[in-house]
């Protein structure tokens, strides 16, 4: 693998739809309400886009000091765990990565002042923290509320506030679906690793609660999330193009019937098709607010 393959295997792209969900919803919310601001929602996007990565390469190295990625890993290439890249490199990249996204994140908070300030650096601690540190989120069952949490109301909220100064409930319910679907790829990751993050003291809710418990959370956020366009369309004057996304509840079946009769390494491919449901779900829901 050359230098550039490596560092875009590292940054985990497929995962990076997460922070592209969450902006664009966000975004969706206020063009309807004639406020959407273009370069307020790009620099936005790109923030997101680089605190993911800067996570990733948190938990690439982390999870390998820790010991819970090794060579026998059955989900995709960790690039520390299979030698391609050193400790030092990663730690630089780390830095590099996070500190972009303070750097362009204050050209929102030069419209916005001290709460965006505030959202940012949180954001990129509670990165860090995800997988490093005396009190690691993702070790102690914090994982799946913290996306939830980050992706649902941090990104999608913060997005529609960047763009309108302002807070609507309507903004707080779309970041329910959002961050659920997104929540999901998560529980799809730690149900594949629940036997090797065992060993290496990873308590996932996964590990703590067992594998019905991930296979029902999945179950769960998935009718949650689309039970939200029907609340949006009896509590708002919406149209009926809201239940756009529901054009997604086949490949949201598909998705079940495969973690139900899969195991192991047959669950990357169910780990992918989350992220792309998370995607088209997001990306339905913002026309549907659109149109």
């Amino acid at each position: 693998m050359n230098s550039f393959k490596i560092w875009l295997t590292a940054s985990r792209p497929k995962t990076l739809l997460a922070a592209f969900v969450p902006v664009i919803v966000g975004g969706s919310l206020a063009m309807a309400d004639a406020k959407f601001d273009l370069s307020v929602t790009f620099v936005a996007l790109l923030c997101a886009i680089l605190i993911q990565m800067g996570t990733n390469f948190t938990n690439d190295l982390y999870d390998t000091l820790k010991g819970a990625d090794t060579k026998e890993r059955v989900g995709p290439l960790r690039v520390i765990a299979a030698g391609l890249v050193t400790v030092p490199q990663m730690k630089a990249a780390i830095i590099i990565t996070f500190g972009l996204a303070f750097f362009f994140g204050l050209y929102i908070v030069n419209i916005h002042g001290l709460p965006i300030l505030m959202l940012g650096i949180v954001s990129i601690i509670a990165g860090l923290m995800y997988t490093a540190g005396p009190f690691p989120l993702a070790y102690n069952g914090l994982g799946d509320l913290f996306v939830f949490l980050f992706f649902g109301f941090a990104g999608t909220t913060g997005t529609y506030y960047i763009n309108t100064g302002e807070i609507s409930l309507l903004s707080i319910i779309t970041g329910f679906p959002v961050g659920a679907l997104i929540t999901n790829i998560l529980v799809v990751n730690n149900y594949r690793d629940i036997q090797q993050d065992k060993l290496a003291g990873k308590n996932t809710l996964a590990v703590i609660f067992g594998e019905k418990f991930a296979l029902y959370e999945y179950v769960t956020f998935v009718a949650f999330s689309f039970i939200v366009p029907l609340i949006i369309y009896l509590s708002y004057d919406v149209s009926l193009w809201i239940f756009l996304p529901y054009l997604t509840l086949p490949f949201a079946y598909k998705i079940l019937i495969m973690l139900f009769t899969m195991k192991g390494e047959q669950l990357n491919k169910a780990l992918e098709l989350t992220a792309k449901l998370s995607l088209f779900f997001g990306v339905l829901l913002s026309l549907g607010f659109i149109l």
